[in-house]
């Protein structure tokens, strides 16, 4: 892996921040429902899995910061690469979510650069205390986007195409959390874990909106 300044670190985080939050991603996976045909949504219906497919959208524009943060911070080079590796897989989700808001004729948070800076500091905070402190919180973040995403009956029930990329993400966002745990991990006192729950409220609360 190439060695990098701190420096050059944070003008391509820059770049990929820019990338994020104001380009359309590219997957590098087929989105899992691109085989399945659009449903008779209601209006109402539609306007209700776009929202939610919104806060979906935002959760990943979170992730890719965190991990950018993280690694940035990360002390030990196989931990950065393993952050870093998360966050390209991560960007499959980004594209799919951002395919599916295509096809309800709806659009991303207007408040994405937002929620990116926050929760970039977050991960650069999380990575500046220990690479396990880091890896906790990444693992402590996966598990709560994987229950935010179990609840599938939120969604439309015959809006298939929302529902299979969820399923997808929520399976390899549990993979994300267990390769964390593994990597060492610590768990984080219970007072941080629930004031990320609240913040997740919080974002979801705003990313469904707007």
């Amino acid at each position: 892996m190439q060695q990098y300044s701190l420096l050059d670190k944070l003008i391509i985080c820059l770049d990929k921040a820019l990338h994020l939050t104001q380009g359309p991603p590219h997957a590098c996976r087929p989105n899992p429902a691109d085989s399945m045909h659009e449903a008779d949504l209601t209006p109402q219906e539609r306007r209700h899995a776009a929202g939610l497919m919104r806060i979906n959208h935002v959760g990943e524009v979170c992730a890719q910061a965190l991990y950018q943060g993280q690694a940035l911070t990360a002390r030990a080079i196989e931990i950065e690469e393993k952050l870093q590796h998360a966050a390209r897989e991560e960007i499959d989700h980004l594209a799919w979510c951002q395919q599916r808001l295509t096809e309800l004729n709806a659009r991303p948070s207007y408040l994405n650069p937002f929620w990116y800076l926050g929760a970039w500091l977050m991960g650069m905070c999380a990575g500046m205390i220990s690479d396990r402190t880091s890896l906790g919180f990444l693992a402590e973040t996966e598990q709560q986007v994987a229950a935010h995403l179990a609840n599938l009956e939120k969604l439309p029930l015959q809006d298939k195409k929302s529902r299979a990329i969820v399923a997808q993400m929520r399976l390899e966002e549990l993979q994300h959390a267990h390769t964390a745990e593994q990597a060492g991990a610590v768990e984080l006192p219970i007072f941080v874990r629930r004031s990320m729950h609240f913040l997740a409220q919080f974002m979801k609360w705003w990313a469904y909106r707007f």
